[in-house]
């Protein structure tokens, strides 16, 4: 079975986002954990309570096992870029992107991967 997790708009750009969760795809919860703890990303923060947050739904919602979930699948898609400006020399203005990301963390038991 699997279960996911996501946390939508969040204030970081997508490609620094996914530098953290290319390092736990595919990883059991436990190494995940002990990957982001070390981990010196701002990113890795947030990535983490996104996995705490597909851990609890599936053994809150569905009665698994944390013990004997793994990280099947990891990305951040590109949320609404924020558009800003920064004033320039003689009147003009420079555009500032702000970017987000929707980050979607999905976790299971491991067992419909070895049947495959």
């Amino acid at each position: 079975m699997k279960v996911q997790a996501r946390a939508t708009h969040i204030r970081q750009a997508p490609s620094k986002v996914r530098l953290v969760l290319d390092l736990v795809r595919g990883l059991p919860v436990a190494e995940a954990r002990h990957v982001l703890s070390f981990t010196n990303r701002g990113a890795s923060p947030t990535v983490a309570k996104v996995l705490e947050s597909a851990v609890a739904n599936a053994s809150h919602n569905h009665s698994l096992d944390a013990e004997e979930l793994r990280v099947v699948a990891a990305y951040a898609d590109e949320g609404p870029t924020l558009k800003r400006f920064k004033a320039r020399a003689r009147g003009r203005a420079a555009q500032i992107l702000k970017r987000t990301s929707h980050i979607t963390i999905v976790v299971g038991d491991g067992r419909e991967e070895e049947s495959e």
